[in-house]
């Protein structure tokens, strides 16, 4: 597990970005929420990032005690990751998320529609 030293850190805010933040990390918490998932799973459902990205963030999410990496004895090799407990612990953080970026998101389509009427009603 990385260690994460407090005094490196200038806002706590930077250690939630700092564990999950990244382009990828988010997307793969979504579906790991879902239940476990093999890598091939992993990469279908977060098809825009590269084998590389989703290797490193997952990587990343193991090293923070976040996602849980479970390699079976098998040929060809079976790998299967999980959230820890740590990780479910995040649930309500991103459910809170999601729900603002539902909110979010019809807002947004809200004001376009504003500016729509606008232009062609003038």
């Amino acid at each position: 597990m990385n260690r994460i030293d407090s005094q490196q850190f200038e806002c706590p805010i930077q250690v939630i970005v700092d564990v999950i933040g990244g382009k990828w990390k988010l997307s793969i918490l979504y579906h790991l929420f879902q239940g476990t998932k093999r890598y091939g799973e992993l990469k279908r459902l977060v098809p825009n990032a590269t084998e590389r990205m989703l290797t490193l963030q997952l990587r990343e999410l193991e090293g923070s005690g976040i996602v849980k990496r479970t390699v079976y004895p098998e040929v060809p090799p079976k790998v299967e990751y999980s959230l820890t407990e740590l990780g479910l612990s995040l649930e309500p953080v991103l459910q809170t998320m999601l729900n603002w970026s539902e909110k979010y998101l019809q807002q947004q389509e809200t004001q376009m529609g504003e500016v729509s009427s606008e232009l062609f009603s003038g």
